[in-house]
């Protein structure tokens, strides 16, 4: 009797319609920010796709998108999902393949009259991408939000949680209404592409994912004093972008001295002020998130950060402040399920890598509550977060299928 299995033409017509919302056909890739008109149009999207295969779906008050088989009151859950919202100009699969794998996983379970002896429940967790700082969707789920949080959170432009939550018809204190017990998830499964080049380098079509690196992530504003270009002497002005500038080249120290070969230090987003050619810039902020699989070395490489950029704004007569907009420890996954995937991948004759993520995921917060794994496939070149992010479609399905028969052995 042959297994069941995925129908690669419908995920892959799910995952094209999805990319359509926040498309721009300039940069070719998606925008889909938290809690922006094009996320809130994307989850209605998605409830209309499970409601339409007969599923049942619904929105909780953090803004998760959850379905279900049905509308039965239920103890326990087995599952499964990811998120849709996306960084700007990002690519296709990241966080959609899987939820929309969790869908079509569903489906196979309807047309084949698969008997669960534990429903399955497929997550699209809102707020991934750390718009605001965190995970706010899945962290919400497991109660690790406070009131202070939600009130004071911000994104990178100053923009509040609180407003965009308004705009998106959710109410900002009630997003602590969306917390469940901890034991009403048996087990959870994410499958995700890389977003790195290890299996596309090796050329293997999944990994199992034993930790995800933690990660930081503060504003930092370096501030001086404007001044004429041509008139201020070189070795006379408070200039905040040489102090940026320093620091940059601090950063492969940084690395080599506190850090490990999982470490990574990033400046992603610079504003100078004010920000004319003729201007000795006053001021900067500028974002830097900080990685590794390692608590102790985070907190080493955070601290060093702190010590070099006070002495480079002492050095450049600036003042230094920073904000730290949130902190996520690494996370192990669950040995049970690790064994239990790389056994469903073996089951498949799919060759698999044991791998770490350099990259956050909702799981390593699902992890904290219930038995977790992730399975990736793998991203060509190693590109994400950006519109050229694709991983082939053969890989897609093989991710696919491992994530289904990994599920039905939990959920049975």
């Amino acid at each position: 009797m042959s297994l069941p299995a995925v129908n690669l033409d419908r995920l892959r017509s799910d995952l094209f319609s999805l990319f359509t919302i926040g498309y721009d056909p300039k940069t070719k890739g998606v925008t889909r920010l938290g809690f922006t008109k094009a996320d809130s149009e994307a989850k209605k999207w998605l409830i209309n796709r499970f409601e339409n295969e007969g599923f049942c779906a619904s929105i909780d008050h953090a803004g998760n998108v959850r379905g279900r088989m049905d509308n039965k009151i239920v103890n326990q859950v087995v599952a499964t999902g990811s998120h849709i919202d996306t960084v700007i100009s990002g690519g296709m699969f990241d966080g959609a393949l899987g939820v929309l794998a969790g869908l079509e996983v569903m489906r196979v379970v309807k047309e084949n009259n698969i008997e669960l002896k534990i429903p399955l429940e497929v997550f699209a967790f809102a707020e991934e991408e750390g718009r605001f700082g965190g995970m706010m969707g899945v962290q919400a789920l497991i109660g690790e939000l406070t009131p202070q949080w939600i009130l004071k959170a911000h994104d990178v432009n100053g923009v509040m949680l609180e407003e965009e939550l308004k705009k998106a018809g959710l109410d900002p204190l009630s997003v602590l209404d969306a917390r469940v017990e901890s034991d009403y998830f048996k087990s959870f499964i994410e499958l995700h592409i890389e977003q790195g080049p290890v299996l596309d380098t090796i050329k293997k079509p999944i990994g199992v994912v034993s930790s995800i690196s933690g990660v930081y992530k503060w504003i930092v504003r370096l501030i001086g004093k404007s001044n004429h270009a041509g008139t201020a002497p070189m070795n006379m002005r408070s200039d905040a972008f040489m102090g940026l500038a320093n620091f940059a080249n601090e950063i492969p120290r940084i690395i080599d001295e506190e850090g490990s070969d999982k470490s990574r230090l990033t400046v992603g987003k610079v504003d100078l002020k004010p920000g004319h050619a003729h201007t000795v810039p006053g001021e900067v902020e500028f974002t830097l998130v900080g990685r590794d699989v390692d608590t102790e070395v985070m907190r080493a490489l955070a601290d060093s950060c702190r010590k070099v950029l006070s002495a480079i704004a002492r050095k450049h007569k600036l003042m230094f402040e920073f904000e730290q907009m949130s902190w996520l420890d690494p996370q192990p996954m669950s040995d049970k399920v690790i064994s239990l995937i790389k056994t469903e991948a073996q089951n498949l004759e799919l060759p698999f890598e044991i791998m770490p993520s350099g990259a956050g995921h909702d799981a390593q917060h699902m992890a904290k509550v219930t038995e977790a794994g992730m399975i990736f496939v793998p991203s060509v070149a190693g590109v994400s977060h950006a519109p050229d992010e694709w991983t082939h479609w053969q890989d897609i399905e093989k991710g696919a299928n491992l994530l289904l028969r990994s599920l039905l052995q939990l959920a049975r």
